[in-house]
């Protein structure tokens, strides 16, 4: 079964995209990532640049409200995003559990609805 790992980090972590690339290429976010590749399990991922970098689209009586930043303004960002594919929620929370946002933020783990293949 297949399970995103949503990263949630303070903020003040990786506050431009220039942040987030070395994070994601730094040794604590790269061994995650590796420790993923050699368990097999990584299905894709990417890192995220920050929220100011995103526009929010509402759609209201057909008129399009299109607003700059996130969705919510949270003390903490969505700063990237892990597809695994293991048998069950625990073996998703055990792989949760060595992300390296888990100690200083939060790490959501969400089951991926398969797809039909027609």
């Amino acid at each position: 079964m297949q399970y995103m790992i949503l990263n949630y980090t303070p903020a003040t972590e990786y506050p431009d995209g220039d942040a987030v690339r070395a994070a994601a290429e730094g040794e604590l976010w790269g061994a995650y990532t590796r420790a993923l590749v050699e368990a097999g399990v990584l299905v894709g991922g990417n890192a995220l640049h920050p929220p100011h970098a995103a526009t929010t689209l509402r759609v209201r009586d057909e008129a399009r409200d299109i607003q700059d930043g996130p969705y919510a303004a949270s003390k903490e960002q969505l700063g990237g995003y892990y597809i695994i594919d293991v048998p069950d929620l625990d073996a998703a929370l055990a792989f949760a559990a060595l992300n390296p946002a888990a100690a200083s933020g939060a790490v959501e783990i969400r089951p991926v609805v398969a797809r039909d293949p027609a």
